[in-house]
């Protein structure tokens, strides 16, 4: 055993001078932690949870490179637990087992409750996410699972009720130039502010990525200082002085070519970013958002064109998902164009912290429990589906707010077609039968338009 420790210890050592830069810069204390400041910042809860080893079972969802492991790595070192770490990408239920009847050994023999960190949690089907439900409800163990996947789709409703779910953000520009001057300050060297910059601008939020690339820009550069052009073989391409404003002005001029209906310009755009090595991901999202608050339901399969292609980058990668990035691009730039629904988000959030809050109508209100009834929950309330055209003429919003339009369709693509069923909703045009009277509050009505309410 001794022997063992002695082999440990020295596999320890030499793994802090041989590992990846991004392992050896890996915090071990929250004040280290660069970022995610409303997690872990002064008075931030995930922070007084760990101080005080109050944690109870989380999951940590976020993209690459946020800090989910790190985080991990702070609560091995804080906690008075046993810490047992585990990746669900080689792991089994039969390891999961094994680990819970240590845990209620240890438990029962020195009353030492057990963390069990879970990486790639989302890579654990249905059953073996079932095997830890039990342990995680009696509270046997403490799960810390991190994914970078959404975990309501994920993870299993009722692991994910018993967890509290912890949001990391991607890194700002400045904590990425921050984690660049650690690992260039760690090395003993330095590196041209452009090159810093292109470091900054490619990694996406991703300190690891950062990192990674520096790591390799450093060899390339050897005793002097690291240059742009050791940042472009770095990443096996041509950046074209690809740094901050650059990053900003093309990813600029690709939306706006996008949104501007114009499919060649947003491939040329497209191209040009990432033939400089711009994250994949970055374009995907981008392009996801777009389909909404430009397309939205003029064409409402943009969206899933969009999703698609962002899942594509995913499942598929570069060099082959820059197909399917094309073709999200030339769909959406084709595309009709609405912010319709972008300008209704608005005014409805301005109500929201503007406006007066009133109480949900008694109709709409929950009537499913016990004694609901005996307070007027639910009285009243018609359901649309027993109606002849799918529609029952009733008030959805507090009374104060009942006149508020949000939501104009413009008469591009399919929103004509909203357009017109709203208006027959509205005016109350018989259809289908119907006789019924004028909806006075169907989405909303009062004002003429959007911008007027």
């Amino acid at each position: 055993m001794a022997g063992d420790d002695l082999f440990s210890g020295a596999a320890r050592e030499r793994l802090s001078t041989r590992a990846p830069l991004a392992a050896r810069l890996r915090p071990h204390t929250l004040d280290e932690i660069i970022g995610q400041h409303h997690l872990v910042g002064p008075g931030a809860p995930l922070r007084a949870l760990i101080e005080s080893d109050r944690l109870t079972s989380a999951i940590l969802w976020g993209p690459p490179g946020t800090g989910k492991t790190t985080l991990a790595t702070v609560v091995a070192a804080a906690t008075a637990k046993r810490f047992v770490p585990m990746s669900a990408v080689t792991a089994g239920v039969k390891d999961v087992r094994e680990v819970v009847e240590g845990a209620r050994r240890l438990l029962g023999e020195q009353g030492r409750g057990t963390i069990l960190f879970l990486d790639e949690v989302h890579r654990f089907n249905r059953s073996q996410q079932d095997a830890l439900l039990p342990s995680v409800e009696e509270g046997l163990l403490v799960l810390i699972g991190a994914t970078t996947e959404n975990p309501f789709f994920e993870v299993n409703a009722p692991l994910l009720s018993r967890s509290t779910l912890w949001r990391l953000e991607p890194l700002s520009a400045e904590e990425l130039k921050e984690v660049v001057d650690r690992g260039l300050a760690a090395e003993e060297a330095v590196a041209e502010p452009e090159a810093v910059s292109a470091l900054v601008g490619l990694a996406d939020g991703d300190a690891r990525a950062a990192l990674t690339t520096l790591e390799v820009a450093l060899a390339l550069a050897g005793p002097r200082q690291v240059t742009l052009e050791d940042v472009e073989r770095a990443r096996h391409t041509r950046l074209q002085h690809y740094g901050d404003e650059d990053h900003y002005d093309q990813v600029s001029a690709f939306i706006k070519s996008v949104r501007g209906s114009d499919p060649d310009a947003g491939l040329y755009w497209l191209a040009r970013m990432l033939e400089a090595g711009e994250d994949a991901r970055f374009i995907a999202r981008r392009l996801v958002i777009l389909a909404s608050e430009d397309v939205g339901e003029a064409d409402p399969l943009a969206l899933v064109v969009a999703d698609a292609a962002a899942r594509a980058v995913e499942f598929v990668g570069l060099p082959e998902a820059q197909l399917n990035l094309a073709q999200a691009v030339v769909h959406l730039a084709c595309a009709p164009k609405s912010n319709r629904v972008t300008v209704a988000l608005s005014l409805a959030q301005r109500d929201v912290r503007e406006g007066p809050r009133g109480d949900v109508p008694a109709h709409l209100r929950d009537a499913h429990y016990r004694s609901a009834a005996s307070i007027g929950h639910g009285e009243g309330y018609v359901y649309p589906h027993d109606q002849l055209d799918g529609w029952a003429d009733q008030q959805y919003r507090p009374a104060e707010l009942a006149g508020n339009r949000y939501y104009e369709p413009s008469d591009r693509g399919h929103e004509a077609v909203v357009a017109e069923r709203l208006r027959r909703l509205r005016e109350g045009v018989p259809r289908d039968g119907d006789t019924g009277g004028g909806p006075e509050d169907a989405a909303g009505s009062g004002a003429d338009t959007a911008s007027t309410r």
